[in-house]
């Protein structure tokens, strides 16, 4: 199985390699814009092989592509909750439906650590299980919860919170933090007026 490129660009600042993949693969999509990076099977390829998780004979069809997409919105809604979001639970269903789909195993190195490797052959197979085995990484290192998404609505971005208490809410405060804020205090204003 290939091991993602460490030194790949990343959208997703301050976090551990791991992280930033799976990061990275939600930030495929910029809701504010509705710029996709994932229009096509080849573009999926293009994505997976900058990161050197395919190589350049490696072929993923539309069906890869649904799949990913799904994968991919799926975990957006996982990381909603880490923002204190409640999920839409049919794209977390939709979610574990599509996990059910990816064969994978745990296999040992010679220095005794576990990783996730695919169970059977295949393009789908090699190109999902890293972002899988990046999730398990995750959770083992308990960096899991300080991936969320953005709570402004229209951003959903996802973002590394490297808060102290871990309370970060919005990608940016500058940006999508200071928006909101100012949002609630002109609505507060204006319904003490009357």
């Amino acid at each position: 199985m290939a091991v993602p490129d460490p030194t790949s660009p990343s959208t997703i600042a301050g976090a551990p390699g791991h992280v930033r993949l799976v990061g990275d693969f939600v930030n495929t999509v910029e809701h504010q814009t509705a710029e996709e990076s994932l229009e096509t099977a080849a573009q999926l390829h293009q994505w997976f092989a900058e990161r050197g998780m395919l190589g350049p004979e490696a072929h993923l069809t539309p069906g890869d592509l649904a799949l990913a997409r799904t994968l991919r919105e799926g975990l957006r809604n996982v990381l909603l909750t880490h923002a204190g979001h409640q999920p839409d639970p049919a794209a977390i269903d939709a979610l574990n439906r599509m996990l059910a789909s990816v064969d994978v195993r745990v296999e040992f190195d010679h220095a005794g650590r576990q990783r996730l490797v695919p169970a059977t052959s295949g393009t789908f197979q090699q190109a999902f299980t890293p972002i899988l085995e990046a999730i398990r990484l995750s959770a083992q290192d308990q960096t899991w919860e300080r991936l969320k998404v953005c709570a402004r609505d229209s951003c959903r971005w996802a973002f590394y919170d490297t808060s102290r208490n871990r309370a970060g809410r919005w990608c940016s405060m500058a940006g999508c933090g200071n928006h909101v804020k100012m949002k609630r205090s002109y609505a507060t204003r204006k319904a003490s007026q009357g």
